[in-house]
């Protein structure tokens, strides 16, 4: 595998690399993927399988509902991956934990029907109300 991305978790335990592209980059505002990541909103670059690989340690697997797992480090904690029988030949890593991030633009929002109702962004992304299948949400546009 040529890697041209790598990340890992806060310690350093655990590191991952993978080629690129990416299959899609994008939002998700469920409640689980916020539980997860301490934060209002989680990031994903998901892959597939094969361009992805852990290269220093490994992390620990959480199945945090049924079917679907969430790795992170043992040591510090840091949540680096979901997976899912639903999305099998895929693996999704958590943006926060790439070294340039900056080097993936999200390019939509799923899950909105979850979003924190404080939470106003003012991307026009593509948004859905679930997982990604159906129309889109009209983007609504809040005070400048």
């Amino acid at each position: 595998m040529t890697s041209a991305h790598g990340g890992g978790c806060l310690c350093g335990a655990v590191r991952y690399e993978f080629s690129s592209p990416p299959k899609w980059v994008g939002f998700c505002h469920c409640q689980s993927c916020r539980r997860n990541t301490g934060a209002p909103m989680a990031a994903f670059v998901g892959l597939l399988r094969p361009q992805f690989k852990y290269v220093k340690g490994a992390p620990v697997r959480f199945e945090s509902s049924p079917q679907v797992w969430r790795s992170f480090c043992g040591k510090c904690g840091s949540p680096l991956t979901y997976e899912s029988v639903r999305w099998a030949d895929e693996v999704h890593i958590n943006m926060g934990t790439l070294d340039r991030p900056q080097d993936f633009q999200p390019t939509f929002h799923v899950h909105v029907s979850e979003q924190i109702p404080w939470l106003h962004l003012g991307d026009d992304l593509p948004r859905y109300a679930a997982s990604g299948s159906g129309e889109p949400i009209k983007p609504v546009k809040t005070g400048a």
